[in-house]
């Protein structure tokens, strides 16, 4: 599952609302490279990675801003070049394993992402609303026999909003990334410290992602 090495389709596919589709602002990626990987990780290098569910690219690009190699997929095809596949297909598997499965998931199915994802990498992250550490089941079904290693709520809110990306957009959902690393004792609480948004935005963020762009988000390496 890699990206083509032609020109990248510049045109944007509309998904269904069934997909759940909330591009991540490049910031909130930037905060779990910088700032919850080191703690969660304890040292350990991450060279490989993979959104399975990376919509627009928006998380998976700026993870290769990091990270060597980065995959990319999803269930529906976006019309920017990544492979189109369902993570929750039991044939879905990346070879060679990647070392970070690290994705925004659908709300509705996160707990069936975390179960697949933890299948398959050892580390994993997820970035889904606060409240998801909540309910019974879910409580049953994962965190009971694998809790995270590190939960880390952002601080200051995290805006997402259905279908694109708005640099200016606010929210009143708060949001956190849910991280287990195999092998880890789980750690204390981390909260991602507050300035985030303004310390890891760069001034070619809103023309790279968001929706008004006329360009690919990638340039497509040549082989």
């Amino acid at each position: 599952m890699t990206r083509g090495s032609t020109a990248v389709m510049a045109s944007r596919r509309e998904p269904p609302n069934s997909l759940d589709f909330f591009p991540t602002p490049p910031w909130a990626t930037r905060a779990l490279l910088r700032h919850v990987l080191p703690m969660a990780l304890g040292g350990w290098h991450i060279a490989s990675a993979w959104d399975p569910a990376c919509g627009e690219g928006h998380m998976a690009e700026v993870l290769a801003e990091d990270i060597a190699l980065v995959r990319g997929s999803d269930v529906f095809d976006y019309g920017r070049g990544y492979a189109v596949a369902d993570f929750l297909d039991p044939a879905t598997r990346m070879t060679p394993p990647v070392d970070l499965i690290a994705t925004n998931p659908p709300f509705n199915v996160a707990v069936e992402f975390a179960e697949r994802a933890l299948e398959q990498a050892g580390a994993v992250a997820l970035l889904l609303r606060t409240a998801w550490i909540e309910g019974e089941e879910r409580y049953q079904r994962l965190f009971r026999d694998r809790p995270e290693t590190l939960f880390a709520p952002f601080v200051e809110r995290v805006p997402m909003l259905r279908g694109r990306w708005d640099p200016t957009a606010s929210t009143a959902t708060a949001y956190a990334w849910f991280v287990w690393v195999r092998g880890a004792a789980p750690l204390p609480v981390f909260r991602i410290p507050p300035g985030c948004r303004r310390t890891l935005t760069k001034p070619t963020d809103a023309p790279r992602f968001a929706q008004a762009a006329e360009i690919p988000l990638f340039v497509p390496s040549v082989e």
